[in-house]
């Protein structure tokens, strides 16, 4: 059975903290595709997603923040040069690599030290974020490999009810997913094509020294 789909509310955002408390997933928008939310303190459900994904257990998940202040939930430090890329394109589609805590699930890291963190623009993700209350997963809503869904009725088919709800808001606007940026050594390196030219990026660095 598909997983239920549902407007957004007060009430229906308190029914997808209440599941994601209880270790379940909940597809929600964002400003590329839906993504898959569960807690990212919670191996149970990060166990439960990779299930649901078929994820190699090397491939790191990538998580959303309300603001710049849940960082430290989930990274020992913020390198220089992500000052200005922050200012410039959060919220936006940029997600950037952190330098993990080390008591974090290895789900999320894929044993790389890492944590990938990105602000969202869309107004749906904030609201489940305020609402929770901390970070969440934001990985895609497919299976591994495959295309991601920019439709809730998608998103509904692939979560069935068994696994948890889908946060409805219309089509997301698709296309290239978020740029993906990491620093090693100094020196900012593009993971992932995505949204935000990476030449853009290496830009708004260097205007700030970074």
């Amino acid at each position: 059975m598909a997983a239920p789909v549902l407007r957004v509310s007060a009430e229906t955002l308190a029914r997808a903290c209440a599941l994601l408390r209880a270790g379940g997933i909940v597809a929600f928008p964002t400003e590329t595709y839906y993504g898959l939310a569960v807690d990212p303190f919670n191996q149970a459900a990060l166990q439960r997603l990779f299930k649901l994904k078929a994820r190699p257990e090397s491939k790191p998940v990538l998580t959303l923040v309300r603001d710049r202040t849940q960082i430290p939930r989930l990274a020992v430090a913020t390198p220089a040069p992500y000052d200005s890329l922050m200012r410039q394109y959060w919220p936006g589609p940029l997600t950037l690599i952190f330098p993990a805590r080390l008591d974090l699930p290895s789900e999320l890291t894929g044993g790389t030290g890492g944590i990938g963190i990105r602000q969202s623009p869309n107004p749906v993700a904030n609201r489940l974020l305020d609402a929770w209350g901390g970070p969440l997963t934001a990985t895609s809503c497919n299976r591994s490999g495959q295309a991601p869904t920019s439709s809730a009725r998608q998103a509904a088919l692939f979560l069935t009810a068994a696994d948890g709800l889908v946060l409805d808001d219309g089509l997301t606007p698709g296309g290239a997913g978020s740029t993906v940026v990491d620093l090693h050594e100094g020196r900012l390196f593009c993971l992932r094509d995505g949204k935000i030219p990476f030449a853009f990026i290496q830009h708004a660095a260097a205007q700030y020294g970074g």
